[in-house]
């Protein structure tokens, strides 16, 4: 079989998790089986649907390289592919028609007030909720050309057969029937004209050749329905394969309250998107082993049906931020400038952590986040070689791109802030303003092997000062006041620099910034 799918989202809200798992998972499957995978836009819901969303989802869709071989934006065979389109061309009123002369659809003609009846009705008989035929299933063509010279409002419904068994097999649970007689007549056809998904879809699938229906769990109780269309049609039903629910880590449903839900906010929080789809792609999917980091390729590889999991899938933030760090190291050090550099001049950050929140410490960790990429932003606008070099020594220490903002901040502050603990704790020593002065007398002084980086000797902080030679500082220095350990001079020294305590290596750190920047601390502090 020559698989063909369709990622067919709906411009009714910002695509979320679900949905980019949704389009990864076909992504996957058609690349491992050389099949197509085609975008197509189901925008027949007109009161729900919003401005620029559309946009959005191609954005989505784009940033996250999701191939599409056929489609909106695409082109192909099967077009147009924006329903709308294809409702003003005529495809859903040649198919309908087709249903109501062979007698599997009906024209229904129930006001909105007898359908609250009809509700009303069932809740208090404790009987199943839903159209089961009302007047109008069984209605003689008298009435019902009746109910038209009188310009009725109307619907299109399937006529579901009674007294029967509907039977879909699914390729993760397997077969799943159903008492007919439990299953209502839905709508096909709207009173505004414009086709149902149950309709549009399924229309269109056939139409597109659509090998394999693959959704969330969450339209089983629909498959029966859709099965009896395409019986009705006479069509083959395509292989259905309805994905577990994603779940945080409470075993609740995936929402707000678990992290970012929209997939643009992974963006403007910080994340790669090679991480998020790695990530994304294992909720739900195992590909045997105990594989978690893999490419794109190895991901396409592997990927079929036999792993997606009957269980609901789980989304843990803590192991996404991970992933996502792990990628931040594993890229080349002129990649790695590109990626930050390019976050930071996007700008979506500052939207995005400028949300109002009612959680005081998330408030607090935002306001940081966004004053250190500020910051960040402006190193970047001036010396663009220096702040790429501020990068590359946090590299190993970051989980997201917008940790670099808070992570390189002193780099570029001329008065970093400091952490009262660590100046309790480490400013206070006995030997701290010896040790300062000793450092200034150092970086002040001639370059330890003759002229200095720029070309000048003597006393120069503009000099440069190597890595080794501020290691032989700071080692020599510790052997003059006999201590056993580099701690009680390396960490007075860190706070003194950067006014923390952790950071990234220190002669390293103490090499980038350079004397001219490291004497000007020093005697502010003292």
């Amino acid at each position: 079989m020559s698989v063909r799918v369709r990622y067919a989202p709906s411009p009714t809200g910002s695509p979320h998790v679900g949905n980019i798992r949704d389009a990864l998972f076909k992504h996957y499957f058609a690349k491992h089986h050389g099949g197509v995978n085609i975008l197509r836009i189901e925008d027949t819901d007109r009161t729900r649907y919003i401005p620029g969303v559309e946009e959005e989802i191609v954005d989505s869709l784009n940033w996250l390289g999701i191939e599409f071989q056929e489609g909106f934006g695409v082109g192909g065979d099967h077009g147009p592919y924006r329903q709308s389109e294809r409702k003003e061309a005529g495809i859903y009123a040649r198919e309908i028609q087709k249903l109501l002369e062979s007698g599997h659809a009906y024209k229904a003609f129930d006001t909105s007030e007898e359908l609250a009846e009809m509700r009303e009705f069932q809740q208090i008989n404790k009987q199943p909720i839903g159209y089961y035929g009302g007047v109008w299933r069984d209605a003689t063509p008298a009435m019902v050309e009746q109910a038209e010279r009188e310009g009725k409002p109307m619907v299109i419904r399937l006529r579901i057969p009674r007294n029967d068994t509907i039977v879909i097999h699914d390729a993760i649970r397997g077969r799943i029937e159903w008492d007919s007689n439990t299953v209502d007549d839905p709508v096909l056809i709207k009173s505004d004209g414009m086709p149902t998904y149950h309709f549009a879809a399924m229309v269109d699938d056939h139409l597109m050749g659509i090998t394999h229906i693959m959704r969330g769990e969450e339209w089983i109780s629909s498959a029966p329905k859709h099965a009896v269309l395409f019986d009705a049609f006479g069509w083959e039903r395509p292989v259905f394969v309805h994905c577990p629910v994603i779940n945080g880590k409470d075993g609740k449903k995936l929402s707000k309250r678990h992290g970012d839900t929209k997939c643009l906010d992974y963006r403007a929080a910080g994340y790669l998107p090679r991480a998020l789809k790695n990530f994304i792609a294992l909720i739900g999917w195992a590909p045997g082993g105990d594989r978690e980091l893999m490419t794109d390729a190895e991901i396409a590889e592997a990927f079929d049906l036999d792993g997606l999991q009957p269980a609901p899938g789980v989304f843990d933030l803590e192991k996404l931020r991970w992933m996502n760090g792990w990628y931040i190291r594993s890229l080349e050090l002129e990649s790695l400038r590109s990626e930050v550099a390019a976050f930071v001049e996007r700008g979506e950050w500052r939207e995005y952590f400028g949300r109002p929140t009612d959680d005081p410490e998330l408030l607090k960790k935002n306001q940081a986040t966004l004053a250190g990429l500020e910051t960040l932003a402006l190193g970047l606008s001036g010396d663009r070689e220096y702040a790429g070099a501020a990068i590359a020594l946090e590299q190993e220490r970051v989980a997201t791109l917008a940790d670099f903002g808070e992570a390189t901040a002193f780099f570029f502050q001329d008065e970093p802030p400091m952490d009262e603990k660590a100046v309790a704790k480490w400013l206070t020593v006995p030997h701290a303003r010896d040790l300062f002065e000793s450092l200034i007398s150092f970086l002040e002084g001639p370059a330890p092997s003759g002229p200095g980086a720029d070309g000048h000797d003597g006393a120069c902080p503009s000099r440069g000062v190597k890595v080794e030679e501020c290691e032989a500082f700071i080692r020599g220095y510790g052997e003059k006041m006999g201590l056993e350990k580099m701690g009680p001079v390396v960490h007075p020294v860190r706070v003194a620099l950067t006014g923390k305590t952790v950071g990234p290596g220190l002669f390293e750190l103490m090499s980038l910034l350079g004397p001219s920047r490291m004497v000007r601390r020093l005697r502010r502090l003292l």
